[in-house]
């Protein structure tokens, strides 16, 4: 949350708008019970006298002075008893004042206020030039609308937009007792902008809670530059943990926020997240955060561990692209450790990728650098791909005669491939290839109920280096290799049964879809010799399934249910995809069974299903359920995920997972709380991974939040609870290591 805006108040300055409003209203009656001076007559029978609305040379707008006595000298005016000055958009009110009409300048003593379009300002006495707005009230306490409220022993108007004060206190809160306030030495206020303070003390209901030498406290609606509130907290293994962040609004179009985190046990950490969006399109954020350990503390051998995330997009001349996303940590033992978002600290898969593209027409041409990195927790190693670069030229479906299309692909591909280890000892897999791929693609669509696409291809690739033969060694020589691929995917015949309601209005739609594809590989002439991660496969092979969707129609037609279920048959199962895996010594010809269901009802439900059936072990090898009741922001909002995963040819050494994951959100309408629940189970183990509760209390200007979690995963378990406060327009302190919802 960034430093936001708001406005200010004390109790002195609701008391002084109170008397105000009085004031205002009583002038007439006020005036009928005070006899004038010198044993004049009552005000009733005394009305107040107006000075003449006349425009002195070089006066743009009169001084209406109003008021039950008055004198002149000149220049100059004196006035007493329920004395009003209207001067343009500023009105004056005292007990007794002195003007000049030439130079502008007030002078105001006694239940003195001044009102200006968007403020009020109530003072014992106040020195005042109409003109220039330079002012100096003592004793003073004021508004600025919608809430800023503030109070001091002198103030010092050094303008139209800005104040000095001294020995000051500021809030937002509207209370007869507010509940916070910031007190001070001194204020430097500019309207609609910013309030800075020194020796600024935060007080909660007269508790003081925070000294800053210095704070700068944003007053607009807009994104205002300045520190945001801090997180405080502790854990059994990292100890006091104390988080502060700086807002910095650079522009409109770009924004930073630096965070500083010390942790008493571990030691501190900084990050910096910088978001930016300039004309043309061209925008992104980027990421960067530090951690530096105390001496026997590393979660490695290292002393220090990074993370640089970044997601960039721009457009190029000649309608060129660049897209890059970057996710790189220097340790997965420190993501693991200390990010407290449960889903991200889990995830073991990394992509960070830079490409340059364009599309024109029926083309496409792409350039490309990524890197994949894939840890595996149990051996404690990754395996990471590199492609430096990857090009790639294509053309889809330009029209020779009807039906017949003709696309091709071209590319050039720069790759490696290895664990960790063997990059160290530069091991890894790696080859330069050039590749041509010319298709004839026959579409067939003028059956209603029926759709078959059939094709043909070729595969001319040029690899630069190959494996010896007999041998898993890679050598400097070139090999070429060259196949073709048939391919028949066909979707049909399509039943469809329509249903009406009672009034012969048809209002859902049920089609059963059937699928088949057949696809072709031709042999190739040396597939032993072809680098690759895992093997060469040919794809000969028959894949058919079926697919149920209801359709209902209400204002618009809306698919509701899709139901599929499909599998695929080997017909080369010595060079498929199976032929790693061993049943029985068998040839393993049959791919798991596989189904899919999304239900879409209208309304706030949503439900994903899937499984896969080995039909050799006769076991669901995976089945994976979610559900989802409202979205996020709803009052309330539910998310089950449940899923069950085995391979069975490993399972002595993959070995079975079972985990469940709920997510729910409660705001009720009438209560001034949120809550956030958050849990992950191990359902073999019977253990708890991690549970996370989060509140938030709206107290009128004041928001408490607190959570605790658990994060039973980590290598020593931890139970860590954090604290933070909200004050009105200052957010708190964004958690670059933070949870989901939290």
């Amino acid at each position: 949350m960034k430093a936001g805006r708001r406005g200010l108040s004390g109790s002195p300055a609701r008391a002084g708008l109170t008397a105000l409003v009085c004031l205002l209203l009583a002038f007439q009656a006020a005036g009928q019970d005070k006899p004038t001076e010198q044993g004049a007559p009552p005000a009733s029978q005394a009305p107040k006298v107006q000075v003449p609305e006349t425009k002195p040379a070089g006066l743009e707008a009169p001084i209406t002075i109003l008021a039950h006595e008055k004198r002149w000298e000149k220049n100059r005016v004196f006035a007493t008893g329920n004395v009003e000055i209207h001067y343009k958009d500023i009105k004056v009110f005292a007990d007794q004042l002195e003007v000049d009409t030439e130079t502008k300048d007030v002078v105001a003593s006694g239940n003195v206020t001044v009102q200006l379009p968007n403020e009020v300002i109530n003072a014992e006495k106040i020195f005042y030039n109409l003109d220039s707005r330079q002012a100096r009230f003592e004793e003073a306490v004021g508004m600025i609308e919608p809430s800023v409220f503030y109070r001091a022993a002198a103030i010092e108007g050094t303008g139209r937009e800005t104040l000095n004060l001294t020995k000051a206190s500021l809030t937002t809160c509207a209370q007869p007792t507010p509940r916070w306030q910031f007190s001070c030495s001194k204020a430097y206020l500019k309207k609609d902008d910013y309030v800075a303070l020194w020796n600024a003390l935060l007080t909660i209901k007269k508790i003081p809670v925070f000294y800053w030498p210095y704070l700068r406290y944003p007053l607009n609606r807009e994104r205002a530059t300045g520190f945001l509130m801090p997180q405080v907290g502790y854990s059994g293994v990292k100890g006091i943990f104390f988080g502060e962040a700086f807002y910095w609004a650079i522009a409109r179009n770009m924004d930073a926020t630096f965070e500083a985190d010390y942790y008493s046990n571990k030691g501190m950490g900084g990050g910096l997240e910088y978001r930016y969006l300039f004309n043309g399109g061209t925008g992104g954020e980027a990421r960067v955060y530090y951690f530096h350990f105390k001496p026997g503390q590393s979660v490695d051998d290292s002393p220090d561990a990074y993370i640089f995330r970044l997601n960039h997009n721009q457009p190029l001349p000649l309608d060129f692209r660049l897209v890059s996303n970057i996710d790189y940590q220097s340790s997965f033992d420190f993501l693991r450790e200390f990010d407290n978002n449960y889903k991200r600290a889990m995830f073991s898969n990394f992509r960070s990728e830079a490409y340059i593209t364009r599309a024109w027409s029926r083309y496409n041409f792409s350039v490309r650098a990524s890197r994949y990195e894939t840890l595996y927790q149990d051996i404690d190693d990754s395996i990471i791909t590199y492609y430096l670069p990857q090009a790639v030229l294509n053309a889809f479906k330009i029209k020779l005669f009807s039906p017949l299309y003709f696309s091709f692909n071209t590319s050039f591909t720069s790759w490696k491939y290895g664990w960790r280890g063997e990059y160290e000892n530069r091991q890894e897999r790696h080859y330069n290839s050039v590749g041509f791929n010319p298709t004839l693609s026959l579409p067939f669509s003028s059956i209603p109920w029926l759709t078959v696409n059939s094709s043909l291809s070729s595969n001319l690739v040029y690899y630069g280096q190959s494996l010896a033969p007999g041998t898993r060694r890679i050598i400097n020589e070139p090999i070429m290799q060259f196949n073709y691929v048939f391919d028949v995917d066909m979707t049909g015949p399509v039943l469809f049964k329509i249903y009406q309601d009672s009034q012969g209005e048809n209002k859902v739609k049920h089609l059963i879809e059937p699928q088949l594809n057949f696809r072709y590989d031709s042999p190739v002439s040396q597939p032993d010799r072809i680098v690759t991660a895992y093997g060469f496969f040919r794809y000969y092979q028959l894949s058919y399934g079926l697919t149920n969707r209801l359709i209902v129609k209400r204002d618009m037609p809306r698919e509701i249910l899709t139901w599929g279920i499909g599998q695929t048959y080997y017909l080369d199962p010595e060079n498929s995809p199976l032929s790693y895996y061993d049943y029985k010594d068998k040839v393993l010809r049959f791919s798991d069974i596989s189904s899919y269901l999304r239900f879409y009802p209208f309304g706030p439900y949503s439900i994903d299903a899937s499984f896969g059936y080995n039909p050799y072990f006769k076991m669901l090898s995976f089945v994976r359920l979610s559900g989802n009741l409202n979205s996020y922001d709803s009052p309330f909002f539910l998310s089950v995920n449940w899923f069950k995963s085995m391979n069975p040819y490993y399972e002595d050494i993959l070995g079975d997972r079972q985990q469940v994951g709920i997510i729910t959100r409660l705001k009720p309408a009438r209560l001034p709380i949120e809550v956030l629940y958050d849990i992950d189970f191990n359902i073999l183990e019977r253990e708890i991974l991690y549970t996370g509760v989060g509140l938030v209390y709206h107290y009128q200007c004041l928001d408490f939040q607190a959570d605790v979690r658990v994060f039973n995963y980590r290598d020593e378990p931890e139970l860590q609870w954090r604290v933070s406060v909200g004050l009105g327009n200052i957010g708190r302190s964004t958690d670059f290591m933070g949870g989901i919802g939290f």
